[in-house]
């Protein structure tokens, strides 16, 4: 993986230590000056934001693509919604970016049934109705990061499809469950997909070796992901109080089990007990230091 987690020489807490409501108020706000900061304005009628924006357009300005197609370029779109072959058939290229898909299209289902039920700016009246109006553009600035990857690999046609009308039902009703009870499996959520980040991470030298350029560039979108889900698993921590938190690292495991069963490649790429573990024994430490650099850790997770 490049930018070994070795190299972050800060000491960093468990994300799962505990936390006062003074502290937590403290880091909503120092949160918000951070993604303000970090991303610029909000454009809300595009769901996008100023820099996000702006970083994207300096990727498709200077656009890298794969030196040669996918092996079966048929083979990743008839299996990239839904896997319709034997995944053991497919060449390891093909089986990373269907996994990546299947894993983004959860994320696009989630914000976009999201987007109704979280107060506009307009209408926002705390700190932490902002962020969330924020954080679901952050979302959806990743989807077309996500996408610009599988162009990097001339995937043109790329389409985002909704979920079945069960999951996505589920998706749209739950913002609209109480914060005590949303919180810990939306925090967990935000831990999960960084272990899955992680995962991609460390695959691409393996699966990409005969594709440099093309690997660096995923791996340069990958990386200005990961930068904000760092900063989201500490901002949906913030949300968590003493009994909330010992609830959540009881969702780890069943959480990522559940999720990636769904996934049937999956299993065959991604070693799925170490991102229990990884989850579990989280700290920023695990990170690159040039990204949590780039990020934001509450200050109750940092050791003085």
């Amino acid at each position: 993986m490049s930018g070994s987690p070795a190299a972050n020489m800060k000491a960093f807490r468990s994300i799962f230590s505990p936390s006062t409501p003074q502290q937590r108020n403290e880091n909503f706000e120092s949160y918000w000056r951070f993604t303000l900061r970090h991303n610029g304005d909000i454009l809300e009628q595009e769901q996008d934001l100023a820099i996000k924006r702006e970083t994207l357009r300096n990727f498709q300005g200077s656009p890298v693509r794969s030196r040669q197609s996918l092996p079966k370029p048929e083979s990743f779109y008839r299996n990239y919604v839904k896997m319709r072959d034997d995944p053991r058939t497919i060449d390891p290229k093909t089986l990373l970016l269907t996994c990546i898909y299947k894993f983004a299209r959860h994320e696009w289902v989630g914000i976009s049934g999201a987007w109704d039920a979280v107060p506009s700016m307009a209408q926002s009246r705390t700190t932490t109705e902002r962020i969330s109006r924020y954080h679901l553009c952050e979302e959806f600035c990743h989807v077309r990061y996500f996408h610009e990857m599988f162009r990097t690999l001339r995937l043109e046609e790329v389409e985002w499809v909704p979920l079945g009308p069960l999951m996505g039902r589920v998706y749209r009703l739950f913002p609209k469950m109480p914060e005590r009870l949303m919180s810990p499996p939306a925090f967990i959520s935000e831990l999960m997909g960084m272990t899955f980040y992680l995962e991609v991470d460390r695959k691409l030298d393996e699966i990409f070796a005969d594709e440099p350029e093309a690997r660096d560039r995923i791996r340069a979108l990958l990386h200005e992901i990961m930068v904000d889900e760092m900063a989201h698993i500490g901002q949906r921590r913030n949300f968590i109080g003493s009994l909330g938190i010992r609830a959540a690292k009881q969702m780890v495991r069943p959480m990522i089990w559940a999720f990636f069963r769904e996934i049937p490649e999956a299993k065959l790429l991604l070693d799925i007990p170490r991102m229990i573990r990884e989850g579990l024994d989280f700290d920023y430490s695990v990170m690159p230091a040039q990204l949590v650099e780039r990020s934001w850790v509450p200050s109750y997770l940092q050791v003085s």
